[in-house]
């Protein structure tokens, strides 16, 4: 086995962006080798193909062990927070797993800022960083269309329905991104990518921006995945191969029931167990041979409670000095003050939220690099706005046009946001 965790969480705990300033439950982004920004890379060197972007792969104390591979399944569970596969690996819920972790690495990664899951796919998918792709938020003013959008969706943010109704306004997904993306880097180098989702999100605007010469697979239950995943090894299997799996259930129940509702661990057993008992004890030596398995998560959650006293439209002091409500996460947050209103906007919020949230010019922010290394969007300074709002503890603001039915979150930079697994074996020994 080779435990790398206490020199992987030395590396995490060394100070970074020395301009900003941390509180104790809080932990930074790691972009140089100990992060979701490096698992693109990693995913390229596993397939001896040359690295897309310009970032780095994991440090070589976490590839080392894997080698080179004709096939990579990469398996991103929505919301596995570090804790949480801990919690599910100590309570003897995942043997299958303990046995990975025995033969393969198993550390801590970071997620990115911010910590959320349309900013973090877009990473894993074209290498680059939010402050690259311009993908910062769940909820971003594009200038080009005069609207705040979620990007998540590809819905003007007001609606509530009408999935990938952006395209009304002409927005294109296939074509939003300014950058290439992992399946067509990998189909340049001669490797098949296939993404296996939930046939509810399938032929999403999201799947269509990403998903760039990738064969989709839809899937309705867990056994019906793992049966499509090996059948997909099991095919052709002297090409070289990419396989993404997505599950988002977990993530949905911390959303809605709190991240430490135990339907959230019995959602981790479950798919742990039809993983194993489907797909690792299933594989065919012909199926095992030079694949690896990777498994890590876009971010984690933090919980928190539903409390009127964040709500915006409770305070038409804060609204009158915006331009627009804030964007971004609720836990990390663009701000528009109107001219001559910084101070007024910056004492509201230590008047009303005392010590809750920390604000800090964007300039400053990006400057510091906290959204990622690299090229920045040419959009950026229009995306970010005038003023970072980061969130303190618990803390977060509301400002959509319904109720808050949000119990666990993300998008912050706490420890529980932010702490990722990464679970990797080769699946031939």
């Amino acid at each position: 086995m080779a435990d790398v965790r206490t020199e992987v969480f030395s590396r995490l705990e060394a100070p970074r962006f020395p301009t900003l300033a941390w509180d104790a439950d809080q932990m930074p982004p790691h972009y140089h080798g100990y992060g979701l920004l490096n698992i693109p890379a990693t995913v390229c060197h596993l397939l001896d193909v040359p690295p897309i972007g310009t970032h780095p792969p994991l440090d070589d104390a976490l590839l080392a062990p894997l080698g080179r591979a004709r096939r990579v399944v990469l398996v991103l569970v929505d919301g596995l927070r570090w804790d949480l596969l801990l919690q599910a690996l100590e309570a003897g819920l995942l043997p299958g797993w303990e046995h990975l972790i025995a033969q393969g690495v198993f550390a801590p990664l970071t997620s990115i800022a911010p910590s959320t899951t349309v900013a973090a796919l877009t990473t894993l998918w074209t290498g680059a960083s939010p402050a690259e792709h311009g993908v910062v938020g769940y909820e971003v003013w594009l200038k080009t269309y005069g609207l705040v959008a979620n990007l998540l969706f590809h819905q003007p943010s007001s609606y509530r329905k009408g999935m990938d109704s952006l395209q009304q306004t002409g927005f294109e997904p296939q074509k939003f991104l300014p950058v290439p993306t992992l399946g067509q880097h990998l189909a340049a180098h001669g490797v098949q990518s296939r993404a296996f989702q939930h046939f509810t999100i399938t032929h999403s605007g999201l799947s269509q921006m990403l998903f760039r010469e990738v064969e989709i697979s839809a899937f309705s239950t867990p056994a019906q995945l793992w049966f499509d995943v090996r059948a997909a090894l099991a095919h052709n299997p002297s090409k070289k191969q990419f396989l993404w799996v997505y599950w988002g259930a977990v993530d949905a129940l911390e959303h809605h029931a709190g991240p430490h509702d135990p339907r959230v661990l019995a959602e981790v057993h479950a798919f742990g167990w039809a993983l194993e008992r489907y797909f690792l004890e299933a594989l065919t030596p012909t199926e095992r041979a030079e694949t690896v398995l990777l498994i890590t998560a876009d971010h984690g959650h933090i919980a928190t409670v539903d409390d009127p006293h964040n709500y915006v439209r409770r305070h038409p002091a804060l609204d009158r000095a915006l331009h627009i409500h804030p964007t971004g996460e609720n836990r990390l947050m663009f701000l528009y003050p109107r001219p001559g209103q910084e101070e007024a906007m910056q004492a509201y919020f230590e008047r009303t939220w005392p010590g809750a949230f920390r604000l800090i010019p964007a300039a400053q922010v990006l400057e510091a690099g906290l959204l990622g290394p690299g090229q920045p969007h040419p959009d950026l300074p229009n995306r970010v706005g005038d003023w970072v709002g980061i969130a303190r503890g618990s803390a977060y603001l509301w400002w959509a046009d319904k109720k808050n039915h949000l119990i666990g979150r993300h998008g912050g930079l706490s420890r529980q946001e932010m702490l990722i697994p990464f679970l990797a074996a080769r699946l031939d020994r």
